[in-house]
């Protein structure tokens, strides 16, 4: 018991020692899958209008037995998630401290946990303006004591975007990247567009590769066209691997071994190989997301039981030159170490584990250098065959304005195959 008062003492001095990440961040070691999306509809991007009636929910489980006083505040924040230089009265109507008061305790679990919900914006707590904003959920009313950061974005029907996804134009990247071109034609009246308006595009919701700066190739009347070649290009990447664990029951295809070892099950994923020099092979994926879900439960965000994940990635010989990490939504394409996979010499792989709630699972290996950019590219290829979702984000920072506005998004599949469950 001493001991782990001491653990708990701290763990909380070094949430409070710990820095703001303006990211999608776990501070707290006992918090897990953190979960932001509108309110019923799971796999979505956390994104409302202003002034709506729809709402976001944030979920996450909490691996103790007892209740925390968890509290949540948010942040405004510009195109590239740097603080906004304005005061939270001047963005938020309502109080700027919230309390999460809706919680519930696992059920017939073998990892217990406490799942919290909380649904946003409420009568308490609503953005003004539009824009980036971040979530923040800390401990016993004290920013300091950081548990979670969530990004979200607030976005204004002020902007029509008309995109297209085709094959890059150029011959050198024709048979292996996508080219996302756009034409926007804004509601209001805009000083200088090649320097008030900030388009960004994100593929498959991965912020590590976003394209921006993008100015306007040319105006047309009241059109602004991005029609580049190379300066909005993507690697098509391939079709994301799956590891689908909804039961613990049995093994689904994609698992070559499912056993018990106490306290909880472990799952080991049928060995990977690179892609990078492979033909193309389709199937349906989801983007890099996931679900929570326990096919043999009612209620799967209560009921979903907690499993050790096992990855193994045959190359036969180490990368020298950087390392190799898991990634998707489920970890949002983070390169923590957790993620990490090391080279096992006896199995001529790197191999790792991620502890993840029950459900159905996409994932992609990426090779990380000094460069800290993340390249999928160097196991699994690029295709442009492969299908791809894209999200255009368009930002407007008026003259003298100390903010930037969100005027409208836009998401769009690369061949608009939709996978339902």
């Amino acid at each position: 018991m001493i001991y782990q008062c001491q653990l708990s003492i701290l763990n909380a001095q070094e949430e409070e020692n710990t820095p703001l990440f303006y990211e999608n961040h776990i501070y707290k070691e006992s918090i897990h899958t953190p979960i932001l999306c509108r309110s019923g509809a799971e796999m979505t991007y956390p994104i409302l209008y202003l002034n709506s009636i729809e709402t976001l929910t944030l979920s996450f489980d909490d691996f103790t037995d007892e209740t925390s006083q968890y509290y949540y505040t948010i942040y405004h924040c510009n195109s590239d998630w740097k603080p906004t230089q304005i005061s939270q009265m001047e963005y938020i109507d309502g109080f700027i401290e919230n309390p999460v008061t809706k919680f519930q305790y696992s059920f017939n679990t073998l990892q217990p946990y406490v799942h919290y919900d909380l649904i946003f914006p409420n009568e308490n707590m609503k953005p003004k303006i539009s824009g980036n904003y971040l979530l923040l959920v800390y401990e016993d009313s004290d920013t300091s004591l950081k548990v979670l950061t969530k990004r979200f974005m607030i976005t204004e029907a002020m902007t029509e975007i008309k995109p297209i996804v085709k094959r890059a134009t150029q011959i050198d990247k024709m048979k292996s990247h996508q080219e996302v071109d756009f034409n926007l034609v804004n509601s209001f009246n805009c000083r200088d567009p090649f320097q008030e308006i900030k388009p960004v595009i994100l593929q498959n919701g991965n912020w590590n590769l976003a394209v921006k700066g993008l100015k306007p190739l040319y105006v047309k009347e009241d059109e602004l066209i991005y029609d580049y070649e190379e300066e909005n290009i993507f690697g098509g990447g391939s079709e994301f691997r799956y590891v689908d664990i909804k039961s613990v029951r049995y093994q689904s295809d994609r698992v070559a071994k499912l056993e018990y070892v106490k306290p909880i099950f472990h799952v080991s994923i049928v060995t990977d190989e690179p892609r990078r020099f492979k033909v193309y092979l389709n199937w349906q994926d989801i983007d890099g997301k996931f679900l929570i879900k326990n096919s043999d439960a009612n209620e799967s965000s209560t009921e979903a039981d907690y499993v050790m994940l096992h990855f193994s990635l045959k190359t036969y010989k180490p990368y020298v030159q950087g390392k190799i990490y898991v990634n998707g939504w489920f970890n949002d394409w983070s390169t923590d170490e957790k993620y990490e996979l090391k080279y096992n010499e006896a199995e001529d792989a790197y191999t790792g584990e991620a502890l993840v709630k029950q459900g159905y699972y996409n994932y992609l290996y990426a090779f990380v250098d000094s460069s800290g950019v993340p390249d999928y590219s160097m196991i699994e290829g690029n295709h442009y065959e492969t299908e791809n979702e894209y999200l255009i984000l368009v930002y407007y920072h008026p003259f003298a304005s100390q903010y930037e506005r969100l005027t409208g998004y836009k998401i769009i599949n690369s061949n608009n195959v939709v996978f339902k469950f």
